[in-house]
């Protein structure tokens, strides 16, 4: 019986971990079986990569502050989430060089 109820959990187990959008970690690389169909907010995208090549499907994952989610790289609405996410990130990681002039000394 004991058997049977480790078994039970097992394959229940197995299961949920098949039918997540969440990427999966295989040997240090990250692979996508299944794709999220919902439009992600911008506002909740801080940073995105693509899997591993190695993957059966090319994936686009994007990180939000609570979670990772695998989406379809060939959806229409992905590619413009990755323009300006690549947007905001170059923008906010550019520093400007100012130059400042020493004030003269003034004689008294």
């Amino acid at each position: 019986m004991r058997h049977l109820m480790a078994l039970m959990f097992l394959v229940i187990f197995c299961s949920l971990r098949l039918t997540t959008t969440a990427p999966v970690a295989l040997d240090k690389s990250t692979c996508c079986y299944k794709f999220s169909n919902a439009v992600i907010p911008l506002k909740l995208v801080k940073s995105f990569y693509r899997t591993d090549s190695s993957c059966s499907k090319p994936a686009i994952v994007f990180k939000t502050d609570k979670r990772e989610i695998c989406v379809d790289p060939e959806t229409s609405w992905v590619s413009k989430h990755i323009a300006k996410v690549n947007m905001k990130t170059s923008t906010s990681t550019t520093t400007t060089m100012t130059t400042v002039q020493k004030p003269k000394p003034t004689q008294s």
